[in-house]
């Protein structure tokens, strides 16, 4: 089996994006669509095609693979070091989402609360020799058991992991090298709790680092016995921020890949997500690591 130095799990998808020429949508008023396209998506699909574009050698596995979906992802990929062979292909549509895009606006639309109701798998079991047979991992929460196992062979094998959105009691929280946790998510799990209140409690429950964005707000990061470290995100034009918690996990795992101190992990990963939101659509822009350095030197 070909060496890959990432091994990504989880949603991988078609993405039809449609971006405004004008304020967002408003109820009975006719909106423009200055920009529209159908690319690759899904946490785990976005964080590989950043990775690649940071000359990372990528193998992802997760959502199954329907017709509709099948070639956009293999034409996409066909010269890139991306490996879709572990994916499973399918003879329905495939798994798609909607999003509508107003610069820091944005709404995703789909059938997600359909699918996981369904009580039907639509994605595959981890493999073994995929993990064993990678540097780095990320393993996104929302497979259930599938989800679990995957973090629990990277535990197994020694295999380093990033995760995203996992609690401060979940395996994947407890184990994982790097937890990246949105606004979005702790706002939700911990409605009544402040950042800092979030932060010491994860921080406690893991050797690993702890990072917690906060859109274009400071984030807090750090690890087990320390003080809450603080970093102010890059100061960038945003013209879409769709992808840019994917493209801050892609950093992460870059990051972990090159053995980068706490400090230059979320500044690394910073910059990937600022460059990200300052371009559309991100699969056909990716920050190149030239890009990413460059924004860092011009920054300190």
């Amino acid at each position: 089996m070909k060496n890959i130095e990432a091994y990504l799990y989880g949603m991988v998808l078609g993405t039809h994006s449609f971006l405004l020429m004008d304020d967002f949508l408003k109820p009975d008023v006719y909106s423009e669509i200055k920009e529209q396209y159908f690319l690759p998506g899904g946490e785990t699909g976005t964080a590989a095609t950043v990775l690649e574009s940071l000359g990372v050698s990528v193998r992802i596995d997760g959502t199954w693979i329907g017709k509709e979906v099948a070639p956009l992802l293999r034409n996409f990929y066909a010269e890139k070091n991306v490996d879709l062979s572990s994916l499973k292909f399918t003879d329905d549509a495939g798994v798609m989402d909607y999003v509508v895009i107003t610069g820091i606006v944005r709404t995703p639309m789909g059938h997600f609360q359909k699918l996981f109701s369904s009580g039907k798998q639509w994605w595959n079991d981890p493999k073994e020799e995929d993990i064993v047979g990678c540097r780095v991992a990320a393993v996104d929460p929302y497979f259930g058991e599938q989800s679990i196992k995957a973090a629990e062979l990277c535990v197994k094998h020694g295999i380093p992991y990033v995760t995203i959105d996992s609690k401060h009691d979940s395996y994947f929280h407890k184990h994982a090298a790097i937890n990246v946790v949105s606004k979005e998510c702790y706002s939700e799990k911990y409605a009544d709790e402040s950042a800092e209140t979030v932060m010491k409690l994860m921080m406690q429950e893991t050797d690993g680092l702890t990072i917690l964005t906060q859109g274009g707000g400071e984030m807090l990061y750090g690890r087990r016995g320390e003080e809450i470290h603080r970093m102010k995100p890059f100061d960038v034009t945003v013209r879409s921020t769709l992808g840019a918690g994917d493209t801050f996990k892609a950093g992460c795992v870059y990051a972990l890949l090159n053995g980068y101190s706490d400090e230059e992990t979320v500044r690394f990963a910073s910059a990937c997500s600022g460059i990200a939101i300052s371009r559309f659509p991100l699969p056909l822009n990716p920050p190149r690591l030239d890009e990413v350095k460059a924004l860092i030197e011009n920054s300190l």
